[in-house]
């Protein structure tokens, strides 16, 4: 008689089908980590909508146990696990072997496994393994938008002649127009699924079982894999020859701008990576699509997310805590901690806030160098920071955020995932975005009550640190600039008593 199967466990961030290996399943609704994190509404709202129409969609194969904690609903049984994707979970999975034999299998989900990054790293030096070297890499083992070399049948070269079109994708947002001018992005409709859970959570907050910041619905992010499909097609066919020109731009009139808004479903699993390669490379190979755009997301995929999520097993558990190069221990302004962009006089700033409130989603232009360029000016602890993001966005994840975040917003690790702090004064906000029109503050002052905070705020950061980057070269130009400020004194002051951005 032949033993019975194992089930697999599946996470809730392992829910699209290249996840099941299609036999029995455990599922585990655990409101507990509702409870234990101050997180966005719509962020618990997508990730319990999207588990229960997955179980809905599996049936009877799939035990659905709740509880509290995982460790309490798994202890003592036997199953097959997907290595999961933070530290925790993969810790928790080894104390639990110890009472119960689990087969945990290699992790998927990305373009490129665990093993290879460690092959390609095993003999680099920190200098050497910068996103762009480990993209160029990927492309030509994976033969990702690369051709047959014309200067040698034998090899392999990139399309257009370049690995990276980033120099034909910044331009600034289009003059005289509110939006970009691109179709609204299709939206998903909520159904009873989305109902019950937004009852589930209101009676969770009743009870006192949970808190949650920002507002809620309606649900504006694919949660299922028919949902995933059609928004991944939606940005295929209207938004991404916009993307590349665009995608640096900021307008406050349009929250999406050409982005994919793809960030979501790829997270929870619904979408496979290669599957939004393979689907704008269509694209371009039919004539439908520019090669900038499509570079540009391939680039964002294969090579910034698999990027993060590499080091985010390579530099290792404790690297969040152990990061804080300049020193940085300012608490989160409430205002942020609060989602209340009332509270905050800047456009830029306001709007980012605003839309994060709204939706827990903002693009990455926003997050960089608005909140971000912000929050390292204001000295924040990167930790805290860290922790944020991961709650305040719908799309954050113990995985993502650490690079992103503490490696290449904040440079609070020296400079082990940036070359330099992505630091900015109003000068690049004027240039790029639409925020500074109608701003008290102004961009181009430095020292009185419309100084804006962005350009003192960048002077005063880099006297602050001058000699943390006085090694720096892509710091030379900015700190030579720094001695030639007949004002820095009054800069110096006035920043260090500001209270209000």
């Amino acid at each position: 008689m032949a033993e019975p199967v194992s089930p697999q466990l599946l996470f809730a961030d392992q829910l699209g089908p290249h996840f099941d290996n299609g036999g029995p399943l455990i599922v585990v609704d655990n409101r507990g980590v509702f409870a234990r994190r101050t997180m966005h509404r719509q962020k618990a709202h997508v990730i319990l909508s999207a588990l229960y129409h997955r179980i809905a969609e599996w049936g009877d194969r799939a035990e659905v146990l709740v509880s509290s904690s995982y460790r309490e609903a798994l202890r003592g049984r036997n199953f097959s696990v997907i290595n999961p994707t933070s530290w925790g979970l993969r810790r928790m999975i080894a104390e639990l072997q110890s009472d119960a034999t689990i087969e945990v299998l290699p992790s998927r989900g990305f373009v490129t496994e665990e093993d290879q990054f460690q092959a390609w790293a095993e003999h680099r030096k920190p200098s050497q393994m910068v996103m762009e070297s480990f993209y160029r890499d990927v492309r030509v083992r994976e033969g990702i938008l690369m051709v047959p070399d014309p200067a040698d049948s034998q090899r392999l070269a990139p399309e257009g002649g370049e690995f990276n079109f980033d120099k034909d994708n910044r331009e600034p947002p289009p003059k005289g127009r509110d939006t970009l001018g691109v179709p609204e992005p299709w939206w998903p409709e909520e159904d009873d699924i989305d109902r019950w859970v937004r009852t589930e959570l209101d009676d969770m907050v009743a009870r006192g079982e949970a808190r949650f910041i920002g507002d809620d619905g309606p649900r504006v992010f694919a949660a299922t894999r028919d949902e995933a499909l059609h928004a991944l097609e939606d940005f295929v066919r209207h938004r991404l020859t916009d993307f590349g020109p665009y995608e640096d731009a900021a307008m406050p009139g349009d929250w999406v701008m050409a982005h994919s808004l793809l960030s979501v479903p790829m997270n929870l699993g619904l979408l496979h990576p290669r599957e939004v390669i393979d689907r704008v490379i269509e694209e371009f190979r039919e004539g439908r699509a520019p090669l900038n755009s499509v570079e540009g997301v391939v680039r964002q995929i294969a090579g910034w997310r698999d990027w993060v999520w590499h080091l985010y097993w390579h530099m290792g558990e404790d690297y969040v805590e152990r990061s804080n190069y300049f020193g940085h221990t300012e608490h989160l302004p409430q205002a942020f901690a609060e989602l209340d962009p009332d509270a905050i006089q800047s456009n830029c700033v306001k709007s980012v806030l605003a839309e994060i409130r709204t939706r827990g989603w903002s693009h990455h232009i926003n997050r960089l160098m608005v909140l971000g360029n912000h929050l390292l000016q204001r000295r924040i602890d990167p930790a805290e920071l860290n922790r944020w993001f991961i709650d305040a966005f719908v799309d954050g994840t113990p995985w993502v955020m650490p690079a992103n975040v503490v490696g290449m917003s904040q440079y609070a690790d020296g400079g082990g995932v940036a070359t330099k702090p992505y630091l900015s004064g109003g000068a690049y906000l004027k240039k790029m975005t639409q925020y500074c029109a109608g701003c008290p503050f102004r961009p181009d002052v430095r020292v009185g009550d419309n100084a804006c905070p962005f350009t003192a705020g960048y002077w005063a950061f880099l006297d602050d640190h001058r000699e943390k980057l006085r090694n720096n070269h892509r710091m030379f130009k900015p700190l030579a600039g720094l001695s030639r400020l007949s004002d820095l004194e009054q800069v110096r002051v006035q920043e260090a008593a500001r209270r209000s951005w």
